[in-house]
């Protein structure tokens, strides 16, 4: 220790102010600065000045000094505190120590050489509770900021939370006015279709060539629209989670033969074929014949849309013994290889914009997952751009009679909330 000890005293007796004073004057070589004060004054004086170590001895009574040790050790500078009892008072060096006290001497045993050895300790320990002081502040300072991390991350929770909840009673809006606007177009276009039905009939009287265009035209346009709003009303209902399986025995065989014939007026004005290749040792299938219907329309339709030239090919395989293959294979623009991941998501078009080729909702292939998902089934695609794109549908050869409707509902909504931002 080469550095000038500046030492607090507090002692109100004057013999051993003396003896103290003797003692730490003899200790070592260091210059020293002591300052000897009674213990009503140390407080004050402790306060106004910074030393680096505190002598403790007679106080008026034990309580006085255990508190003088208190204020002491919870002032603004940490220091060694060295505490001078008697003998007799051995027993209350540990209740100096609790209070604050870093060691203890007996004033009986004190000179040079204790001194030394009591204060080399008393630093040591000093340090000791220096760095642990140190090291609980920074663990105050950690856990401060990890608080107020925790409090960000729970007000973000609940923003989250709420927007979530505006989020879904959006998607309820929306799935309420998509059915409700639906249904009422569907009544009108039904009654254009049906009348114009009528007028194409003999019984209803002979009309003019070009008034015959005309109703043809109104007739086919009517059915086109009548298709879009049930597709939009199939989103509507699968989203809501009102549309229910209804499985039933079936051969799949036959029902791709009636679902392509219908598909030919649509392919013929293309000049496009329809190629079929059914390989089924075992045609039966217990499944909703409808949606299944309703999956080929879909794929078929947007073969027939995309394809220019070339043709169409589906096929009808066993994957295994209880799992049916739909490939359906066209020769049509393609889809490149960043788009394909979007193909299934509601509203989502290739050609987007007010001016683009290809009419449409966007809601066949999203709708065409849906229904597969409700089946247990599962859609891959697979498509080079320029070189048309192939749809393979798996699904099994029975499905339950419970529907899994939730299933499909769960993908709509997560694809409806992307596309909502």
């Amino acid at each position: 220790m080469d550095k000038k000890l500046k030492v607090l005293i507090i002692e109100n007796d004057e013999v051993d102010r003396m003896t103290y004073c003797h003692a730490l004057n003899k200790y070592g070589r260091n210059k020293k600065e002591l300052q000897v004060v009674e213990s009503k004054k140390a407080i004050d004086t402790f306060k106004n000045n910074s030393y680096d170590f505190v002598f403790l001895g007679n106080c008026t009574s034990n309580a006085e000094a255990i508190k003088l040790l208190k204020q002491i050790h919870n002032g603004k500078n940490l220091v060694p505190i060295l505490v001078l009892i008697e003998k007799s008072d051995e027993g209350k060096a540990e209740e100096f120590i609790k209070a604050g006290a870093t060691d203890y001497i007996y004033k009986s045993l004190l000179s040079p050489e204790v001194l030394d050895l009591a204060l080399r300790n008393a630093m040591r320990i000093y340090q000791i509770q220096a760095q642990l002081a140190e090291l609980h502040l920074e663990v105050q300072q950690k856990n401060t900021l990890l608080f107020n991390q925790n409090q960000q991350i729970e007000q973000q929770k609940q923003q989250i939370k709420i927007q979530n909840l505006k989020l879904t009673e959006v998607l309820q809006l929306k799935s309420q006015f998509l059915a409700t606007i639906s249904h009422e177009l569907r009544t009108p276009m039904n009654a254009i279709i049906g009348f114009s039905q009528l007028l194409l009939r003999p019984k209803c009287g002979i009309i003019s060539k070009q008034q015959k265009d005309m109703v043809e035209r109104i007739l086919n346009n009517g059915k086109n629209l009548l298709m879009l709003v049930n597709e939009v009303l199939d989103y509507s209902k699968l989203q809501a989670g009102k549309l229910d399986l209804k499985p039933e025995v079936f051969d799949v065989a036959k029902l791709v033969k009636i679902t392509v014939a219908q598909m030919h007026s649509l392919a013929d004005a293309k000049k496009l074929p329809i190629k079929v290749d059914i390989s089924l040792q075992n045609p039966i299938l217990y499944n909703d014949s409808l949606r299944v219907r309703e999956i080929l329309n879909k794929l078929l339709s947007n073969a027939i849309k995309f394809t220019h030239s070339g043709s169409i090919q589906l096929k009808i395989t066993e994957n295994s013994g209880n799992i049916v293959e739909l490939t359906v294979e066209d020769t049509g623009i393609g889809i490149a290889d960043d788009k394909i991941r979007h193909i299934f998501e509601p509203f989502r078009q290739l050609d987007g914009g007010t001016n683009r080729k290809f009419e449409g909702t966007g809601l066949g292939l999203s709708t065409v997952q849906a229904l597969v998902d409700m089946m247990n089934g599962q859609i891959t695609v697979e498509s080079e751009l320029g070189k048309g794109a192939s749809f393979r549908i798996k699904l099994p050869r029975q499905v339950s009679s419970v529907s899994n409707r939730e299933i499909a509902r769960a993908n709509l909504d997560f694809s409806s909330k992307c596309d909502l931002f």
